[in-house]
Order: C-alpha cells, then sequence, then structure tokens
C-alpha cells in the first residue's frame, strides 16, 4: 500500500516508511488476534508516523481493489 500511495504522491519518504511499519508489525504483540491496526487497542506507532500510515491507507485503500485485487479480497474477509 505504501508503494502505491508513493507512485502517485512524493510527499513521504517510503522506504525510511516501509521500513519502520514492518519493523513495528515485528514487534506487534497482538498480531496474530487482530485485523486492522485501526481496531487494536494497541497503537504501535508513533503520532508522526500513525498519521503518515492513515495517509497512505485513506488513498491507497480503495485502490487496492485495482492494484491487487486477491490481496484486497484476501484483506477484506479478514473482517
Amino acid at each position: 500500500m505504501i508503494r502505491l500511495y508513493c507512485r502517485h504522491h512524493n510527499d513521504i519518504d517510503e522506504e525510511t516508511l516501509i521500513n519502520y511499519a514492518t519493523l513495528r508489525i515485528q514487534k506487534c504483540p497482538m498480531m496474530k488476534e487482530k485485523t486492522f491496526c485501526s481496531q487494536c487497542r494497541i497503537h504501535c506507532y508513533e503520532k508522526t508516523m500513525q498519521k503518515q500510515i492513515k495517509q497512505v491507507m485513506r488513498y491507497s485503500g480503495p485502490r487496492m481493489i485495482f492494484y491487487h485485487p486477491i490481496m484486497a479480497l484476501r484483506h477484506a474477509l479478514k473482517i
């Protein structure tokens, strides 16, 4: 989703955000039980990075069906 966002926007550092998100996901204690970070009671991201991730998700989320339909459907079915 970050790469999709960065294809059309230049306002964030793509590699930094990918590395940060990957690290936070790996360290998340709730990863096995949750489906979406927005529904989690623990927020792993710092406030500044959380703002960037929300920006990416708002843009990329609705467009995922066009770029990665199988991945989007798999994600939607986890609800």
